[in-house]
């Protein structure tokens, strides 16, 4: 069964950037203490990252996080989804408008403008057709960013929730929460030398 995951790395105060996020700097002051985990060595880590990565079928993120990944700064062949498995898609951005260009044109994108929930389906659609040809359930994974994240939680189109909870406090920035109150009924903790894994169904 395809479900609709959002998955993010979160500060111990709840943002999921630092302070004054920009293009030069996605995550802000201090947010790359969020995703510490991402390129650790600790095998926990690892496996999380390789668990995540294996079920996607279809990835959603918005039009912001997509311009820095697409910009002069964002992913290569070392650093982007899953770090270090650059191509794993396909990836759907809602946007307003298409871009003009794309540098990772060896990635598979879709540009969807009329909204989340049609974005959402979208990635459903290619993760069900990606499910169908490999013989397994593969999910639709919401990367961010925080807004979008926090904007599909309060929609009701999330069916589970995954925070990485990095032992940092930030201060300000993003936060991830801001919307409506959620019921979470946790499925699994998995503790690490750099992140608290926590996954919860959203009901």
């Amino acid at each position: 069964m395809t479900r609709i995951i959002a998955d993010i790395s979160i500060s111990l105060d709840g943002f999921v950037t630092g302070p004054d996020p920009g293009p030069d700097s996605g995550l802000g002051a201090g947010g790359e203490a969020l995703h510490t985990w991402a390129f650790s060595d600790d095998p926990d880590d690892r496996e999380v990252l390789r668990e995540a990565t294996a079920r996607s079928g279809a990835v959603v993120l918005g039009r912001r996080l997509f311009d820095l990944v697409d910009g002069a700064h964002g992913w290569n062949d070392e650093v982007g989804y899953g770090a270090g498995e650059v191509g794993k898609g396909p990836f759907v951005v809602v946007t307003s408008s298409r871009p003009r260009s794309v540098r990772l044109t060896n990635l598979d994108w879709t540009f969807v403008t009329t909204g989340l929930p049609d974005a959402v389906a979208a990635a459903r659609e290619r993760a069900l057709a990606a499910s169908a040809d490999r013989g397994q359930d593969l999910d639709v994974v919401l990367m961010g960013g925080g807004a979008l994240i926090g904007s599909a939680l309060d929609a009701g189109l999330v069916d589970a929730l995954t925070l990485h909870l990095a032992p940092v406090v930030l201060g300000a920035g993003t936060p991830l929460f801001t919307g409506a109150a959620h019921t979470l009924v946790r499925r699994r903790v998995i503790p690490t030398t750099t992140a608290t894994h926590l996954t919860y169904d959203v009901v």
